[in-house]
């Protein structure tokens, strides 16, 4: 068993350190600026120009296949980067990739869709959450019905990633009497977005489907077989979430560190007093402990295996990780850590998502013990 890393696999992970350290993490006192002033932490020119140097670096496509330009590094690199991308709270992904359920698509919806969006030309999102089918994806109430050889769509879909910019969108409908489907459908078919507030900078949109209508020939996949796209999409990289958590709290963690050396009370430093010294030490213990859970349910994937229970594992874990860790590391700063010249209150309150999307720490909880009742997984297992 080697957990060690190969020299080009080190190569990697430290030319991006560089990158994150070098050309992302000087934009944070901007960052902090421009949105304690309401404005997008990043602007567009920006952003073009973070992107034009990750590709030049060859940071474009991280786990996108080699037939699509992309560099196809597998789960666990990706998951290795995004951990070092996760130190910088700057709003920033490296481009060229794309939804991996649009790899589904006929030739056509390829051309169209797929190819576009890992060249950057495109934005998508992924629609399945309804108010009133969150975790409870079966329960979608919007409806698609055929009129010809198109499909109308309406209905409402939250809290979408995304949903503010893109310009096509990954729709699940119910299509009778099918089942469940994934439509393409285009902004320009009628379909609007909402912003929706957030106590973080997550922005969210809610989406609108008033007789919306789609060719047939944007169906995603089979009609009726929506479902199980859904869960590839949410399964294939449930692992990256708290990959990026990971990264956020050794960054604070680091924090807590430095400020616990200088920072002096009753004559002394705080490093000294054990009270400071058991937080640092549980946060440690609880990073490498995500990390390895993490790591495991991206080697899951890249294997081939059925990961979906790794990955809850994972999420879980990771997402109540970095919830604790943000809220030692600001308790260490003390008032400091409270106000907005630093970063750490951001972290706390863009963290706390964490245990809501993607999967609530409730339906993690479920799946996982669901798992172990019902034999899909087995206890005392290791790589199987």
């Amino acid at each position: 068993m080697d957990f060690s890393l190969s020299t080009e696999e080190r190569q990697i992970r430290d030319t991006v350190r560089s990158f994150v350290e070098k050309e992302i993490m000087p934009l944070e006192p901007g960052v902090l600026r421009n949105e304690r002033e309401g404005r997008p932490g990043l602007d567009p020119e920006t952003v073009r120009d973070l992107r034009a140097k990750a590709r030049k670096s060859g940071f474009w496509g991280i786990n996108t296949p080699e037939e699509y330009g992309g560099a196809a590094l597998g789960p666990v690199m990706s998951a290795i980067i995004a951990m070092e991308v996760g130190r910088t709270f700057v709003p920033f992904t490296f481009g060229g990739s794309a939804d991996n359920i649009l790899y589904a698509g006929t030739e056509e919806q390829k051309r169209r869709y797929l190819v576009p969006t890992i060249e950057g030309e495109r934005r998508s999102c992924f629609a399945i959450t309804e108010p009133g089918a969150g975790s409870d994806a079966r329960n979608i109430r919007t409806r698609a019905v055929r009129d010809g050889a198109e499909w109308i769509i309406n209905g409402e879909k939250t809290f979408i990633t995304g949903g503010n910019e893109a310009d096509f969108v990954m729709v699940f409908a119910v299509a009778e009497p099918y089942g469940v489907t994934c439509f393409l459908a285009d902004r320009d078919m009628g379909w609007r977005s909402e912003p929706i507030p957030t106590m973080g900078q997550w922005g969210p949109a809610s989406l609108v489907f008033q007789d919306v209508r789609v060719p047939e020939e944007n169906i995603l996949g089979e009609l009726g077989k929506g479902f199980e796209l859904a869960m590839q999409w949410i399964g294939q990289g449930r692992y990256m979430i708290p990959a990026r958590a990971i990264g956020a709290a050794e960054r604070m963690l680091g924090m807590a560190i430095d400020y616990a050396r200088i920072r002096e009370s009753m004559g002394r430093k705080i490093s000294e007093y054990q009270a400071i010294q058991w937080m640092i030490a549980d946060s440690q213990v609880e990073i490498e402990a995500a990390k390895w859970l993490t790591l495991y349910a991206a080697w899951q994937v890249q294997q081939g295996m059925d990961a979906r229970h790794a990955s809850s594992i994972a999420k879980l874990n990771g997402a109540l990780m970095a919830n604790q860790v943000v809220d030692r590391v600001l308790q260490i700063h003390g008032g400091m850590g409270y106000t907005k010249e630093l970063p750490i209150e951001r972290w706390y309150r863009e963290l706390r998502l964490l245990r809501i999307f993607e999967g609530t720490d409730e339906i993690q909880r479920r799946t996982i013990a669901r798992n172990l009742i019902k034999g899909h997984a087995r206890l005392g297992t290791i790589g199987e």
